[in-house]
């Protein structure tokens, strides 16, 4: 799963990331930070859902 991920810059500096590149087109993407996962879901509303 280790696809390229698109990342951009904001005006400030601080890096962006595509929610729908991050889930590969569907609605579910893993994210690992210092050992916990958690699980980042788009809704059929749009919006986004971080939990662990």
């Amino acid at each position: 799963m280790n696809a390229f991920v698109e990342t951009w810059l904001t005006a400030d500096a601080t890096p962006a990331h595509d929610a729908r590149v991050l889930t590969e087109g569907g609605s579910l993407a893993r994210i690992v930070l210092d050992g916990q996962v958690y699980s980042l879901r788009i809704t059929r509303a749009g919006k986004l859902i971080l939990t662990k």
